[in-house]
């Protein structure tokens, strides 16, 4: 009887290895994918990273930094919000300066009150020197006149002293130099900034105080080509490239604009652990049009397949 119990236990631990090894054999079907993955439509296409950026005629985004340190006071703009050239930005703390201005424009006043008295005196002098030339020495007519001379080289000093302190005065105020949207405010009331820009706790580095694209709101795209693959783009008229927006299966049309004739040390990188960071590259710029109903904006990174159409190619 023990016997066969323990036959029968072998058999059953035979059968449940064959059968949890048949099981495990039984792949589930994979999930399909949440969007497709950018291929190249080109048959002899060049990949490139490409980074979202608003259209400007010639240059990229606008930087601003302050002329003058400071803290801030107030912001009176928002990020988004449209503006012209001389739209106040920035107010920066400006009680000693303002202080400085008032005592220069008091500095002008003493010195036109200086000058008056002076050419009071000469006058004076000169009309007595006019009557009778033994009424008033030479000596003390040429000390007169030269007192005139020093009071007005005094309050042209003054004068200029004084719109120095104004045009200091007005760098704290920070204006907008052109039209455009402002794309990211770097700091806020409270903050002190300087010419390097605000200081970000993030990234322990410095930004630009404020950034600024165009008015329009119209979108570029720029892409960075490895410097080993420059030899093979095509020429800028039989130049097609296509734009596919990560997260999605989309894929945009780009038109090209211009290169940057300056090859530079790669900056926009992939994460990707075996990628070099001792890449040079070429950046291009295109433009597209933006598709309705699908999220764009500056600086979103894209991937960007250059290449020639069958029409153009020999």
């Amino acid at each position: 009887m023990r016997n066969k119990i323990l036959i029968g236990l072998a058999v059953l631990g035979v059968l449940f290895g064959l059968g949890n090894a048949f099981f495990m054999k039984i792949r589930p079907n994979p999930q399909p994918p949440a969007f497709k993955p950018a291929s190249n439509p080109y048959p002899k296409g060049i990949y490139a990273n490409g980074i979202i950026e608003s259209a400007q005629s010639s240059g990229s985004n606008v930087n601003i930094y302050p002329e003058v340190a400071g803290t801030v006071l107030r912001v009176l703009v928002a990020e988004g919000q449209k503006v012209n050239a001389g739209t106040p930005l920035l107010e920066l703390d400006d009680r000693v300066q303002r202080a400085t201005a008032e005592s220069a424009k008091a500095q002008v006043e003493v010195a036109s009150a200086s000058l008056a008295t002076v050419e009071a005196q000469y006058e004076k002098l000169k009309a007595s020197w006019d009557l009778d030339q033994r009424s008033v020495s030479r000596d003390a007519l040429d000390t007169s006149a030269n007192a005139v001379k020093a009071a007005r080289a005094g309050l042209e000093l003054a004068r200029k002293q004084s719109k120095a302190s104004e045009a200091l005065l007005s760098k704290y105020l920070i204006r907008a130099v052109a039209d455009g949207t402002i794309l990211s405010v770097n700091t806020s009331a409270g903050s002190y900034i300087s010419s390097q820009g605000s200081y970000s706790t993030y990234s322990s580095g410095f930004a630009p105080v404020i950034v600024m694209g165009s008015l329009n709101g119209d979108l570029a795209v720029r892409c960075y080509v490895d410097e080993i693959l420059i030899q093979r783009l095509p020429e800028p008229s039989k130049m097609h490239a296509r734009m596919s927006i990560r997260g999605t299966s989309v894929t945009v049309p780009l038109k090209f604009v211009r290169f940057q004739p300056n090859v530079t040390p790669k900056i926009e990188l992939s994460s990707q652990r075996t990628e070099r960071v001792d890449v040079r590259v070429l950046p291009l710029l295109f433009s597209f049009v933006k598709p309705e109903g699908l999220n764009l904006y500056p600086g979103q990174l894209v991937d960007i397949y250059i290449g020639e159409d069958a029409a153009n190619r020999k």
